[in-house]
């Protein structure tokens, strides 16, 4: 499958931040492991496929409940490394958008934090129907709005106030986009499923320190990473100081806890 300038950039990206993202959003994002799973009703038996698999925890997770898991990510750097931290699972390159597995040969799809990261969501949505059984379910989680999750309203108004979002990145689909929980249910319906259910996930962010954050956007992800990378040097020291005192505003004896809850969509094939 061809990949879009976006798809390229994204997966450009995810290749060079594997060990970062393992570093500095593992912690986080495992957080959501339970109630996604719990959404699908993964449990003994069941045929799961995770989809942008990264560093493969939301497979393990659900190995743990005794289903049959297989993951899958776009990025060989990210298969590589969960199959080093994960070797009695499988993990396979491939596209979301592309996926290659058989129609109707898994009972649930999970996708944790990776909608936003595709250059064509409704495709992948559409492949995760294709590749579930008839009764099969599909969940996928994103990030809350920033009002809601602190640590994105920190960074991004420190590059607001001291640097520029307009930078030369390939158009994607808005970064937030599936934080509408109306977007999140449309997309669902559109692409065949039924009865979709939409639920905030609390989860926060833990740091022994604020300046973890600043290194969090810039080395653990891409788009944003992009955005800061591309900030002149002085205005990148000045947005680094002021997530650093945005960040502290949260700490407290046991370290820094800053709220990140993330919306959680899913829904059931016919």
């Amino acid at each position: 499958m061809e990949e879009s300038e976006f798809g390229a950039f994204e997966h450009r990206g995810w290749e060079r931040a594997a060990q970062p993202y393992h570093t500095y959003f593992g912690n986080l994002t495992i957080q959501s492991h339970g109630p996604l799973l719990d959404a699908l009703d993964v449990r003994r038996g069941v045929r799961f496929l995770d989809v942008a698999s990264g560093p493969g925890y939301l497979a393990a997770a659900a190995a743990q409940r005794g289903a049959d898991a297989v993951g899958v990510d776009f990025a060989e750097s990210m298969v590589d490394q969960a199959r080093r931290i994960y070797p009695a699972l499988t993990f396979r390159i491939g596209s979301a958008e592309d996926l290659p597995f058989p129609d109707e040969c898994v009972d649930a799809v999970g996708i944790n934090f990776g909608m936003l990261h595709f250059s064509n969501p409704e495709k992948a949505l559409l492949e995760a129907f294709r590749v579930l059984r008839p009764g099969g379910k599909v969940g996928f989680t994103n990030w809350a709005t920033p009002d809601k999750a602190a640590g994105f309203a920190i960074v991004l108004n420190a590059i607001e106030a001291h640097g520029r979002m307009d930078v030369q990145l390939p158009p994607g689909p808005p970064f937030f986009r599936f934080s509408d929980w109306d977007e999140c249910k449309r997309v669902l319906v559109e692409a065949g499923f039924l009865d979709p259910r939409v639920q905030e996930i609390g989860l926060t962010l833990h740091a022994r320190a604020p300046g973890a954050l600043f290194d969090m956007v810039r080395r653990g992800g891409v788009r944003i990473s992009a955005i800061l990378n591309a900030q002149t040097p002085e205005a990148l020291d000045l947005i680094e100081k002021t997530i650093g005192e945005g960040a502290a505003r949260y700490e407290s004896a046991g370290g820094v806890r800053i709220p990140m809850p993330c919306v959680l969509a899913s829904a059931a094939k016919p």
